[in-house]
């Protein structure tokens, strides 16, 4: 990770002497404005998408910086078309000049910055077809609580179990890790545990309280995120943080280690709560599949599926679907019997559980989200829609409670 200072600098080195980049070239709208009279450096860039509340900036030769408010895509109030020179400018801004050769070697880079006081950014750099590209994911240096983010209450009884596997599932974008940050938070202050983090790279940076943290970056604390994974058990944890579960050596790891005594997060692509089984599973041969289906249900605590939508205040809340392995639950999953299994969920709240459609459903009851999100946002609008029907929702209620 590069630590940069105010002045916007690597604080490990003197940034390189690189003149400035000529003049943008002109649209067809007009001439952008000078390079010279605009502060193009990275830091800037964070500080005007910090002030829009904004979660990424999209740097990409050839365009404008865009960034990404409430999910919309966004052009910077610069209107700076990047060019080459700048493009470089910001890589010798933020990266090392190891970084700097492993990009152009690989054509691809992961990292993170931190400014000091102020944010923390997880930067990913690219090769496209007209040029370089990066993305920064910008990440608060707060770690977030359960309660502060309106997480459902069940996810404090879920992270406090002494061992199994817990899924936090969604689409890119839905606030998996914030959600796995205020989980890991619950811990550090309620349990004396071991925690050890395995992230590419690491996002929210936790201090150790009632908790020990170990916080391991692939490419800065380990060479290869399989052997971290291979290491990880003689390190001693109660709780492992293994980041996605994204191959079977990954999976068979974590399936050892929740097996062992040992409680572990993972994150998968999966909008909901019981296709997260299949998933694991379709990573395997289907001769393979029965035993592994054992594996999973055997060490499955639950599975949270999270969506992340706009809220009628102009923020963000999270929506769940939320799965607890009970003995009845693990029944019907080592059946593979998905629709009693979806069924359970709608009717066990006792236990925790809800489908998507009732936590959409009670965003709208709450006004905190619209309509038109609940239904675009929904697995079954149909089913949705029968819901407001019947239970007489008034779309303009405007009270709101806001997730981030």
């Amino acid at each position: 990770m590069t630590q940069i200072n105010d002045a916007g600098q690597l604080k490990s080195q003197a940034p390189p002497h690189m003149p400035p980049p000529p003049p943008p070239p002109q649209m067809q709208a007009g001439r952008l404005p000078e390079v010279s009279k605009v502060n193009t450096s990275i830091k800037q860039l964070v500080k005007e998408a910090f002030h829009h509340k904004a979660s990424d900036i999209h740097i990409r030769v050839g365009q404008v910086t865009r960034f990404r408010v409430r999910g919309q895509i966004t052009q910077s109030e610069s209107q700076i078309r990047v060019t080459p020179e700048i493009f470089e400018r910001y890589l010798a801004e933020i990266l090392s000049p190891v970084q700097r050769k492993q990009f152009a070697e690989k054509k691809e880079l992961d990292t993170a910055i931190f400014y000091p006081g102020f944010v923390r950014c997880r930067v990913n750099c690219f090769e496209t077809l007209m040029g370089g590209a990066m993305v920064l994911r910008l990440i608060t240096l707060d770690v977030p609580s359960i309660d502060s983010l309106n997480l459902p209450q069940v996810l404090k009884d879920i992270v406090s179990k002494p061992q199994g596997l817990i899924l936090v599932t969604g689409p890119t974008g839905s606030g998996k890790s914030t959600t796995l940050a205020a989980m890991i938070r619950h811990l550090n202050e309620t349990m004396n545990k071991h925690i050890v983090t395995i992230e590419d790279p690491i996002e929210f940076v936790h201090s150790s309280q009632n908790c020990l943290l170990s916080q391991r970056e692939v490419g800065l604390h380990t060479n290869d995120f399989h052997e971290a994974l291979r290491a990880v058990l003689r390190e001693d944890p109660d709780v492992i943080l293994i980041g996605e579960m994204r191959d079977r050596i990954t999976i068979e790891t974590a399936l050892q280690a929740s097996q062992t005594g040992h409680l572990v997060l993972g994150t998968l692509h999966t909008r909901s709560a019981i296709g997260a089984v299949d998933r694991l599973l379709n990573l395997y041969k289907a001769d393979e599949q029965p035993v592994m289906r054992i594996q999973i249900t055997q060490s499955l605590i639950a599975v949270v599926a999270q969506l992340l939508l706009p809220t009628t205040d102009s923020r963000r809340t999270a929506v769940h679907d939320i799965l607890i392995n009970t003995p009845a639950m693990q029944d019907y999953l080592l059946k593979g019997e998905n629709e009693e299994a979806f069924r359970l969920m709608e009717n066990d709240q006792y236990d925790g559980m809800q489908v998507m459609n009732q936590a959409l459903y009670n965003e709208m009851l709450e006004g905190r989200i619209t309509l038109e999100e609940a239904l675009n946002a929904s697995p079954d609008p149909n089913d949705l829609d029968r819901r407001i029907r019947t239970g007489g929702v008034d779309a303009s209620n405007s009270s709101t409670r806001s997730w981030m």
